[in-house]
């Protein structure tokens, strides 16, 4: 595609037309002028960032071998997940510019009338009657850490963010495309703070004014949330991505949440990113929860102790400053695993540490027991996270927003083996109590001054041998509940 330079500086494409196996795809210039779609061969040689290294560097000074321990921060490796993401971006985009083709009548006409009705102030975002949308919504939930906005930065910088067409099929056709726009959820849950930072984006791409033209002091986000969908369809906006998505706070959260779905409803294509702080925010209610899962819902936890996690491994290990090269053996996947837990921030910046406190100290090689010194250094203040994580224990690891994890209807085969014997334990308990209570029933009733409580576990006998602690204390001291103050 040949490089225009728009008026502010920002750097777009000039349109070409693709033809594309599809029928409704070559009816529409928004599509056409898009990309064809890549396999996967070709999305991973797309997002595949290999950091500058030479043999040779690992006899350098070693004040310039720490410096260049750094570029291992741009080191990105797609994995079977980054793939996923990548076609959820790309078939929103299309899917949501089906049903806005410039050429259609139809849609000329709803925009038109739009238009109308946003100046009269009678434009009602429920009323779909006149134009069915193809748009949905996907979302991108994953641990802290896990290189979420890594991985929609890259997937985006291999996307034209604007298009400009001059003529289609012999047709005069005089438009800025913007196909994608990546806004940030305010951490203060206001609606108007996010319509306001729309406005902005799209002003600093295009080199627009709609700031200027639109918003003054006392615009309302009711006044604003037509406007911004209708700004939508005349840049024609493929997609807005929103990340950060669990800044959203209870305060607020519903009024964003069904601008999410207004504008979804009038066309917009929406990509939500954020921590599993998220899923609070999918549980207000069903109708939004499913309207904001509609097109695909990705979660990324932390990688399990496998093939994947190695493979990682091996592609950061590959890079090493100190002296001496140590190969990658069973035991410092083990060592690095038990640190990091599969969170590939921390696998990065632990070898990097480590490769540190080789070159400083003199080493100038790694092993087991570095890994594991440096780590107890330096990951201190994750400890606790590392160890909720470890143990699996989802109480421990609901006192952390970023690596709390949710039940799902999906379940591995262990885990219903294991319910299945935890659901028949309760069914011969059940049993075994309601044959006690039918042979309890059989015998005359013995006087409650005559009754000995000798049933092991029995509550009244806790509370009997100590009146002066509550019936929760006695519970809580007997391990047959959990003390929540430690994780609500």
């Amino acid at each position: 595609m040949k490089p225009i330079y728009l008026d502010n500086g920002t750097k777009a494409v000039e349109a070409v037309y693709h033809h594309f196996p599809l029928k409704e795809f070559n009816e529409n210039p928004f599509i056409q002028a898009l990309n064809p779609l890549a396999s996967k061969t070709t999305i991973i040689e797309k997002m595949t960032v290999i950091p500058d290294y030479g043999e040779d560097e690992r006899h350098a000074d070693k004040h310039y071998r720490i410096y260049m321990l750094q570029r291992l921060y741009q080191l990105f490796q797609p994995l079977p997940i980054h793939v996923k993401v990548w076609d959820m971006i790309h078939n929103l985009i299309i899917e949501g510019y089906l049903a806005r083709n410039p050429f259609d009548r139809d849609y000329i006409r709803y925009l038109n009338e739009s238009g109308k009705e946003i100046i009269n102030n009678t434009h009602d975002f429920s009323n779909n009657d006149k134009f069915r949308t193809t748009s949905s919504c996907g979302t991108f939930i994953g641990f802290s850490g896990m290189g979420k906005t890594t991985t929609v930065n890259r997937i985006l910088n291999n996307i034209s963010q604007v298009i400009v067409h001059n003529t289609y099929k012999g047709n005069h056709f005089n438009q800025i495309q913007l196909v994608w726009l990546k806004l940030e959820a305010p951490p203060t849950s206001s609606l108007k703070a996010l319509c306001l930072q729309f406005f902005v984006k799209i002003d600093e791409v295009l080199g627009s004014n709609n700031y200027q033209k639109y918003v003054s002091r006392n615009s309302s986000v009711d006044s604003m949330l037509p406007v911004i969908s209708q700004l939508a369809h005349n840049v024609g906006l493929g997609i807005l991505v929103i990340d950060e998505l669990q800044n959203i706070r209870s305060k607020g959260a519903h009024q964003i949440l069904n601008f999410f779905v207004n504008l979804i409803n009038s066309g917009v294509n929406i990509a939500l990113i954020g921590t599993p702080g998220s899923y609070r925010l999918f549980d207000e209610e069903l109708r939004m929860a499913r309207r904001l899962t509609g097109s695909a819902e990705i979660i990324y936890e932390n990688m399990n102790f496998d093939a994947e996690f190695k493979f990682l491994l091996e592609s950061i290990w590959q890079y090493q400053w100190t002296k001496e090269h140590t190969p990658l053996s069973d035991e410092i996947v083990t060592e690095i695993y038990h640190h990091t837990q599969g969170i590939s921030d921390l696998m990065v910046k632990l070898v990097i540490y480590s490769q540190q406190y080789a070159i400083e100290t003199g080493k100038e090689r790694l092993s087991v027991k570095l890994i594991s010194r440096v780590a107890k250094e330096r990951f201190k203040s994750l400890k606790p996270m590392i160890e909720a994580i470890r143990s699996g224990n989802p109480y421990k690891m609901a006192k952390y927003e970023d690596i709390l994890k949710r039940e799902w209807k999906t379940e591995d085969p262990v885990s219903i083996d294991k319910r299945k014997i935890v659901n028949r334990a309760k069914r011969q308990m059940q049993n075994k109590v309601q044959g006690d209570f039918s042979q309890r029933k059989k015998k005359k009733p013995v006087p409650a001054k005559n009754k000995s409580l000798n049933i092991e576990g029995d509550i009244r006998t806790l509370i009997k041998s100590d009146s002066n602690k509550t019936v929760y204390d006695h519970m809580k001291d007997n391990q047959l509940i959990d003390d929540l103050s430690e994780w609500m």
